[in-house]
């Protein structure tokens, strides 16, 4: 984890940090929960993962997409009976305030939760006088993974959970336990992430990212059916293909061997951005290079979330 160029954090500053708990802004260090909390003893709770950026030009931060993130939030209590009593335009409206008192220069990863606040034991959703509440923090992060060079990727033997067991479309946080197994695996068999497979056999994503392929001039990637996150960095990087590069895109269930002849390879999520593969178990995607294409949309990329191409200026929310 890298902290921004510039930041109070790097000059050696101590500044005050806050989060949001329990409808106020408290120091980070107090932002405590009790041990008997059903969200911490069964894992009920939906979560987001955001991301702010500097914009040089501008001098001040934005945040990228934050009004989907919301909507996808909201969603993911839907789907896990929680209550959100904050609509997405006030939960946005704490992110601003958050990232504005916490003085955040820098790239910034803000994580909002809805969580179940009841102290009692049993994992069922619903109960007399249950209680559901949001908590907001945020952290500086420039780099999730190293994406100026390409990752090994290697496939999981855990399968990725089902949508009629959990739903990945919905970010559970006790989810991500299927998450952890993967990729803790994928690092002591030495790869950099794992991309795991659905109850087909199909290819899903990987531990926190989407995938894409390049054959013939052509972006795959898994369809929503497979069991994925409906990423909004996935959604964002369809977008800027079929508009920007006019190449086509195509959603589709990939099969494992579909990896080893790929042209070219990438990873896609909120905290990684745009990560290249360059190798998947061991065989070089394509030459073993990053690709040109490749190069070319983590570019793109870079320039969006930075203001720097005006069209998308809608996608950012200015604190």
């Amino acid at each position: 984890m890298s902290v921004a160029t510039g930041s109070a954090e790097e000059k050696g500053e101590l500044r005050p940090q806050f989060a949001y708990l329990r409808g106020e802004f408290v120091p980070s260090d107090q932002a405590c929960i009790n041990i008997q909390t059903h969200a911490f003893l069964y894992g009920t709770a939906a979560f987001e993962g955001i991301k702010a950026y500097w914009l040089p030009e501008e001098g001040r931060m934005a945040v990228f997409r934050m009004a989907e993130h919301y909507q996808r939030l909201l969603q993911s209590c839907r789907i896990l009976r929680l209550k959100a009593e904050l609509s997405a335009e006030q939960m946005g409206a704490l992110t601003l305030d958050l990232v504005k008192r916490n003085g955040h220069q820098g790239p910034t990863y803000i994580r909002p939760i809805v969580y179940k606040t009841d102290l009692r034991i049993g994992p069922i959703l619903l109960a007399p006088n249950t209680q559901d509440d949001f908590c907001l923090f945020s952290l500086p992060l420039d780099q999730y993974v190293d994406t100026r060079k390409g990752l090994h990727v290697g496939v999981s033997s855990w399968r990725r959970l089902d949508d009629n067991a959990i739903p990945a479309r919905a970010k559970v946080n006790g989810a991500y336990v299927n998450t952890a197994l993967a990729k803790t695996d994928a690092h002591l068999c030495g790869f950099d992430d794992a991309l795991v497979l659905n109850q087909e056999g199909n290819i899903a994503e990987g531990s926190a990212m989407n995938l894409f392929l390049v054959r013939d001039g052509c972006l795959i990637t898994p369809t929503v059916s497979d069991n994925i996150l409906e990423g909004i960095t996935r959604a964002t990087v369809m977008e800027l293909v079929r508009a920007e590069l006019g190449l086509e895109v195509v959603a589709r269930s990939i099969d494992r061997t579909e990896l080893y002849v790929a042209d070219e390879a990438f990873m896609v999520g909120t905290a990684a951005e745009v990560a290249p593969v360059t190798r998947f178990d061991h065989r070089p995607v394509g030459d073993g290079n990053i690709g040109a294409l490749t190069r070319q949309i983590q570019g793109l990329y870079t320039k969006v979330v930075r203001g720097q191409l005006p069209q998308y200026d809608h996608w950012l929310a200015r604190v």
